[in-house]
């Protein structure tokens, strides 16, 4: 995901547990700027603005299994 600064974020599952910490737990903006390697909380505002909702409320066992079955080819 490329934020207005120019930087680049992959949307990896370690980003994917950091946003499900975000989302379900009381993360700060400058915490999760600071976990994902962000140089500020404007920086993490910015990814959380881009980062699409539902992704971040999809339990990672469904991510699992839609993985598993696109590269089974079903």
């Amino acid at each position: 995901m490329k934020l207005s600064s120019g930087k680049e974020v992959l949307i990896t599952n370690e980003v994917l547990d950091i946003m499900y910490k975000y989302v379900r737990f009381s993360l700060t903006l400058e915490e999760l700027a600071r976990e994902l390697g962000l140089e500020s909380w404007e920086e993490a505002y910015d990814f959380v603005k881009r980062f699409p909702a539902w992704a971040a409320w999809t339990p990672p066992s469904f991510f699992k299994y839609v993985k598993e079955t696109l590269c089974a080819g079903i």
